[in-house]
């Protein structure tokens, strides 16, 4: 069994069995005792519950009462507002209690009643007054509230609290002034050198010598740039223009070599009304594949009314050929399109009566072969939905409406009737699909040409779920 503390171990004798402190013992022994008169350890109790206990940390007056100033706030009416309960006179403290205060107070003497203390106490100022000391101890009772006092070592005083040096250094500690100095020596000299560059002091100085006069003058005496001469371009030649370069009169027979040279001369155009003409007989091409029921591309080509109708009257009123020229329709010199027998010249051939001999003598009048063509009459359109300008965008397909419409008279001079589209347009105004609804009188072609050229309108957007758009459309031949 082990020993405590202060047993002797068994066996053994003269040192080894002295008396050895415990390791809590050593402990207290080696902590500090602090200097200095001790102070007062006051606890509150209330009801035998002890709700405040406080050690006045200096040896000051302990003051109780109803009065908030106090130390001790109670509400009593046996005791005054501010009641000096432990009074400090001196370096000495003295207890003070009223005829209504009872308790016990532990004195040197011994332990003593308040009413016992009565007959020795001094009164002072309507109190009672009895000195303590340190070795003091007890309790009074004031009312309902019970105080509890002794005197006790001060507690050690616990050292500033003090923030960590990182926090202490602020910022400045933790730049490094080395590499933070070698940055500003590199940039000041880098932008120092850029600035001397752009200073003005690198300048030439100007001398007082210097005449700006004499540089206005010299500015105003720049010539002016040479002119760039545009060289004019020739436009195609008009109906009127190729008939002025008709002759006046058709040359006559038996003209011999002179005669030859005048049809030769006379059978002859520029190189820009021989590719005016030869653009106008391309067109006049696919105007005819189309006739012939020509494939989906040249359908397309010619829905398109950006394709100029031909009218080749104005070339064939000029009596003149093609001659030899760098453009690239070329025909031999003196011969026309149509030649009466194999040697007359220009278009002055056409018609009967001709010799053949390329004199032209003996030729017809002259006469002006058009096609038929139409006008597209567009009716009022309805729509299911208001469309602001169904109108005014229906009006301005007049014209690609007659280019189809012209397409199917070239193959079908007496072609005339009405078209009824029926167009459903989209919430965003673009036509979403175009059907022939009814058809009098035009050709499939024509109708479908038609309603191509209204898929592919635009406008304004109706909202909501769209709009379905009926047109009418009527086409009959010009000067019925």
């Amino acid at each position: 069994m082990n020993s405590g503390p202060g047993q002797q171990q068994p066996g053994g004798g003269g040192a080894q069995g002295a008396v050895r402190p415990g390791q809590m013992t050593a402990v207290m022994r080696a902590m500090s005792v602090a200097a200095g008169p001790k102070v007062l350890r006051i606890g509150l109790v209330q009801s035998g519950r002890v709700i405040e206990e406080r050690i006045i940390k200096q040896r000051v007056t302990v003051t109780v009462g109803s009065n908030e100033k106090s130390m001790f706030v109670i509400p009593s009416q046996a005791v005054p507002p501010m009641f000096k309960l432990f009074e400090l006179v001196g370096s000495d403290y003295f207890i003070n209690f009223l005829d209504g205060m009872t308790g016990r107070v532990a004195l040197a003497t011994g332990i003593t009643d308040l009413l016992s203390l009565r007959g020795s106490a001094k009164k002072v100022n309507g109190a009672y007054q009895v000195k303590l000391t340190e070795e003091a101890r007890g309790k009074v009772v004031v009312g309902d509230t019970t105080f509890l006092f002794q005197f006790v070592a001060p507690p050690p005083v616990q050292p500033r609290p003090q923030l960590p040096l990182a926090v202490k250094g602020g910022l400045a500690s933790t730049i490094d002034w080395t590499l933070t100095i070698i940055a500003a020596f590199s940039f000041l000299l880098h932008f120092g050198l850029v600035g001397a560059m752009y200073s003005d002091w690198m300048d030439p100085v100007v001398g007082d010598d210097f005449n700006v006069g004499a540089l206005v003058d010299m500015m105003k005496n720049i010539p002016p740039p040479p002119v760039v001469e545009t060289p004019e371009t020739n436009t195609a030649p008009t109906e009127t223009a190729a008939a002025k370069a008709a002759p006046a009169t058709a040359p006559k027979a038996g003209g011999g070599p002179k005669s030859g040279n005048a049809g030769k001369s006379a059978g002859q155009v520029s190189d820009t009304k021989a590719a005016a003409l030869a653009s106008q007989a391309d067109a006049m091409q696919m105007q005819m594949l189309a006739a012939l029921n020509g494939g989906s591309s040249v359908q397309g080509a010619l829905n398109r009314s950006d394709i100029p109708p031909v009218d080749l009257s104005g070339a064939a009123a000029s009596n003149a050929g093609v001659a030899h020229g760098s453009g690239d329709l070329k025909i031999g010199g003196g011969g026309g399109p149509v030649q009466g027998g194999g040697k007359g010249g220009g278009l002055s051939g056409i018609g009967g009566g001709t010799k053949g001999d390329g004199s032209g003598e003996g030729a017809g009048k002259e006469t002006k072969v058009a096609g038929p063509t139409g006008v597209a009459q567009v009716g009022g359109s309805s729509a299911t939905v208001v469309i602001s300008d169904a109108d005014r965008v229906v009006a301005g397909l007049r014209g690609r409406f007659r280019t189809c419409y012209q397409t199917g008279l070239n193959s079908d001079p007496g072609m005339s009737g009405k078209v009824i589209i029926s167009a459903k347009v989209g919430p965003n105004g673009e036509v979403v699909s175009s059907d022939v609804a009814q058809n009098t009188g035009l050709s499939p072609t024509v109708a479908s040409c038609i309603a191509g050229v209204l898929k592919r309108a635009t406008f304004s957007p109706p909202g909501g779920g769209g709009s379905t758009l009926t047109v009418p459309v009527t086409f009959v031949q010009q000067g019925k």
